[in-house]
């Protein structure tokens, strides 16, 4: 009981909330299982590296709904198993003896080649306050929601800082997009929308992912800097797996694409193959775009895709589900997909043709204002 007790105490200082005897909160259990074993909430290990994937908030009865969305993880790049995996992975993505493409390599697997790091709970500091996450999952993913008073923050659209800090030298940091209540936000996938993967060339996209430079699709960029510029809010939700998001960073900083938040997918080596790693499904993509949407009942929104896949079999489910907020669908024409009628109708059925188009120049789209797309 004293150990419940100061694990009761250590929450009300950390959290600055009151807790009331007799009531559990969401975590608590989980929480005071690990101060009574001894863990050390935050802690961070000298061989441990953390990376903060960028979220979205939104407001709810008075304060920003802040989600936090991380990975802690140990790099072990020498495992024999993880050995024949690199090798696989440089046969078919073609690594040959030029320095800057076995440097890109190598960089880029680094991420797929870690021990992922389970119950580790990180304290964070957001807004002046002290926070605890959740415990890490297996795969090394932790979560936290996190609640602010609206009055405690800039307006909205900013992005709000926060970090976490391990052994006194260093320091992890992430940041949480605050997104309105109203406006307009754009929800875009990335391989073949925004960045030249060729996902439909199976040799083709694995070089083009671990090997080649990344490309931007020319003309993308600027039309979503003009959006931004107009106060369009973004979130890039992909087939990609997290372990490629660092890399995906860095190129989306230089490419000059507009941040936002990242929704990409779990994976692991142990469940699947290296085509899987990209395997679009219709049964992951909808469940990510539902719940941004819910998430902002009052905002408009403009999904942006591509025909490689299946972009618009699943836009064409949002736009039924959500008539009200989908005000317009943009899909990139890809050479060699199916672009033909039958396959549109299809998947835009019951969705107004005015509401959806596809294109193959991005300027055609930048040269329309974007308040027409929400006026349909």
């Amino acid at each position: 009981m004293a150990g419940a007790r100061a694990a009761i105490e250590y929450l009300k200082e950390a959290h600055r909330v009151p807790v009331l005897p007799g009531i559990v909160f969401p975590g608590l259990v989980a929480m005071l299982v690990l101060v009574a074993m001894g863990a050390a909430a935050g802690e961070i290990h000298r061989d441990e590296e953390v990376v903060f994937f960028p979220t979205s908030a939104w407001q709810e009865d008075g304060a920003w709904r802040i989600p936090v969305h991380g990975w802690i993880f140990e790099p072990e790049p020498d495992s024999l198993w993880r050995a024949g995996f690199v090798a696989s992975l440089r046969r078919l993505s073609g690594v040959d003896d030029d320095p800057l493409r076995e440097a890109r390599f190598r960089q880029r697997v680094r991420f797929f080649l870690v021990d992922n790091e389970r119950g580790k709970m990180l304290r964070l500091e957001l807004a002046g306050r002290q926070h605890l996450t959740e415990a890490s999952a297996p795969n090394g993913h932790f979560r936290a929601q996190l609640h602010l008073p609206v009055e405690a923050t800039t307006a909205a659209p900013a992005w709000l800082p926060f970090a976490t800090h391990a052994d006194g030298e260093r320091d992890f940091h992430g940041k949480v997009q605050l997104v309105g209540r109203t406006g307009l936000s754009v929800i875009s996938d990335i391989d073949d929308t925004v960045k030249l993967s060729e996902v439909l060339d199976r040799r083709a996209l694995l070089a083009n992912t671990f090997v080649e430079p990344f490309r931007a699709v020319e003309g993308m960029p600027a039309l979503y800097r003009r959006w931004q510029a107009q106060g369009a809010a973004f979130h890039y939700v992909s087939s990609s797996p997290w372990q490629l998001y660092p890399p995906l960073a860095a190129f989306f900083h230089e490419a000059g694409l507009p941040a936002g938040s990242f929704h990409l997918k779990t994976f692991r080596l142990k469940d699947g193959t290296l085509f899987d790693m990209f395997a679009s499904s219709l049964d992951t993509k909808p469940p990510v775009i539902f719940e941004l949407l819910q998430r902002y009942p009052d905002r408009r929104f403009i999904l942006v895709g591509d025909s490689g896949e299946h972009d618009p079999e699943v836009y064409g489910l949002v736009a039924r589900r959500f008539p009200r907020q989908v005000v317009a669908i943009y899909i990139r024409a890809v050479e060699g997909s199916d672009l033909g009628a039958a396959r549109m109708q299809a998947a835009f059925h019951d969705v107004p043709a005015t509401h959806w188009q596809v294109f193959d120049d991005p300027a055609r789209l930048a040269a329309m204002p974007l308040h027409q797309a929400t006026t349909h």
